[in-house]
C-alpha cells in the first residue's frame, strides 16, 4: 500500500469520529511517527510503498486514536514553547493557551519560582529552560504527575534548578517567592460533563475541575499568598475564558495590586496576574 492509499483507508475510519480536518492533520503526524520521516519527506512520498513495520505502526495508532486517545498519549509526548515533553494519563496534554502565562511570566526577571500544580512539569520546565539563572520548586498532589515533571526536568537540563514536592496546594511548604503561576484545574462541574471524550476519557479528572463553580483552586491559591511572594513578586494563573472578573477579585481582595486581564492567542481571557504591593512584607 503506498502512503497516499493508506492516508485516504485511514481517513475513510477516524474522520467521520473526530472530523475530516483534524482527521487529515493527525493522520500525517501518525505517520511521521511511524516512519521517522520529516514533514518535507511525507510530503513527497505520495507514492512510495509504506513500509510494512511503519504500516503496522500506523493502523496501531489509528485503533486508539478511534479510542479517543488523545494524540499527545499516544505518542507519550507533545510540543509546548518549543520544546517537547512527556505525557502520561497522569498529566494535562501541555496547551498552546498556557504558553501565554509563560510568555507573561518572561516579560519580568525573577529568581525564585514555584509552579503550584506542576503536572507534566511544562510551566516550570520552561521558565527555567529560558532563564538559566533562576531556581524554582514544582508542587502537585499527584506522585505519579511529579515523577512525569521530574522526567521533563532531567530531559531539558533543569533538574539541577528545580525541586519537586508532593502537596495539597500550599500545605505543608514555606518560603519566599518572586514568582508564583499556576494552571490550575478550574472547569466548572457542570461544564466538565460536555468536555470532548479525549478529555473526560483520557486526561486526569482532578487536573481539569475541582467541582463545583471551579473557582476553588483559585480561593486555596490566593488566600495565603502574601505569605508566599516577595514585596514586588508577582502571582500569574491560567483561567477559563468567563473567569476573568471573578478570579481579579480573588486577587484583589488577597491584597494584591495591578491586576490584568490578559488575553491568549484567541482573544479570549487566559490569565490574571497581580503583584504584592513592595511594603507589605507577610501575610
Amino acid at each position: 500500500m503506498t502512503v497516499n492509499g493508506w492516508l485516504s483507508d485511514a481517513a475513510l475510519r477516524l474522520a467521520p469520529v473526530i472530523g475530516p480536518a483534524v482527521a487529515a492533520r493527525e493522520l500525517r503526524l501518525i505517520l511521521r511517527k511511524a516512519t521517522g520521516w520529516s514533514s518535507a519527506q511525507l510530503g513527497v512520498a505520495g507514492g512510495t510503498t509504506l513500509p510494512a513495520p511503519a504500516r503496522a505502526a500506523a493502523d496501531a495508532m489509528v485503533l486508539r486514536r478511534l479510542a479517543r486517545e488523545p494524540l499527545a498519549q499516544i505518542f507519550g509526548e507533545w510540543g509546548f514553547f518549543g520544546r517537547s515533553f512527556r505525557v502520561t494519563r497522569a498529566t494535562l496534554v501541555p496547551r498552546p493557551d498556557t504558553e501565554t502565562l509563560v510568555e507573561l511570566a518572561l516579560a519580568e526577571p525573577f529568581a525564585r519560582l514555584i509552579d503550584l500544580g506542576t503536572g507534566s512539569g511544562a510551566i516550570a520546565v520552561t521558565l527555567l529552560a529560558e532563564r538559566p539563572e533562576a531556581r524554582g520548586l514544582a508542587s502537585d498532589i499527584s506522585a505519579d504527575a511529579l515523577a512525569v515533571a521530574a522526567d521533563n526536568a532531567q530531559r531539558h537540563g533543569v533538574a539541577g534548578r528545580l525541586a519537586f514536592v508532593q502537596a495539597d496546594w500550599w500545605a505543608g511548604l514555606d518560603g519566599s517567592f518572586d514568582l508564583v503561576v499556576s494552571n490550575p484545574p478550574y472547569v466548572s462541574q457542570a461544564d466538565y460533563v460536555g468536555l470532548a471524550p479525549e478529555i473526560t476519557l483520557w486526561e486526569p479528572r482532578g487536573a481539569l475541575t475541582p467541582g463545583g463553580d471551579g473557582l476553588s483552586a483559585y480561593r486555596a491559591i490566593l488566600a495565603p499568598i502574601t505569605a508566599f511572594l516577595c514585596p514586588g513578586g508577582r502571582c500569574l494563573v491560567e483561567i477559563g475564558e468567563a473567569q476573568g472578573p471573578a478570579v481579579a477579585g480573588l486577587f484583589r481582595a488577597a491584597g494584591l495590586d495591578d491586576v490584568v486581564l490578559h488575553a491568549d492567542i484567541n482573544g479570549k481571557d487566559r490569565v490574571v496576574s497581580g503583584r504584592k504591593p513592595s511594603g507589605r512584607m507577610g501575610g
